[in-house]
């Protein structure tokens, strides 16, 4: 399994007027949390996609438990906890506040597509370089 955190702290503009956080800005969420992780492992979506794969977000699954406020640094976890298999990838997310309560769990199903083709591919050689040695077989 293979685990990281990024922190992000709650801007004003990212709330409600109830002053939580709106509940469709946990899917940019655990974006910044890919794009970052994948980064610190050397995996740039820029240089993914000059190579002609995207990954777009096949499936989003989020769940609100408690709310994030204005200001609040948030800790969200990502976790990989089967590797790359085929054309799918399955991110886990657990958001938590500074207080360290869980305030929110989600998951993204990202696919690897073609982009000439439009159709899915398999993970480049690249990801499996970078994740595989993390996963037992």
């Amino acid at each position: 399994m293979f685990e990281s955190e990024v922190q992000i702290r709650v801007r004003y503009a990212e709330t409600d007027q109830m002053g939580y956080v709106y509940y469709g800005n946990y899917a940019a969420y655990y974006e910044v949390a890919r794009t970052e992780v994948f980064r610190r492992l050397g995996i740039n979506y820029k240089d993914m996609e000059a190579t002609g794969t995207m990954m777009p977000v096949l499936e989003l699954k989020c769940k609100y438990i408690r709310p994030a406020k204005y200001d609040d640094m948030l800790r969200i976890k990502l976790l990989l906890k089967t590797k790359p298999s085929g054309s799918r990838i399955l991110f886990s997310y657990e958001v938590y506040n500074q207080d360290d309560t869980l305030l929110n769990v989600g998951e993204t199903t990202m696919v690897f597509v073609d982009m000439k083709t439009g159709r899915p591919r398999t993970a480049p050689e690249l990801i499996h370089q970078k994740m595989d040695s993390y996963f037992s077989e």
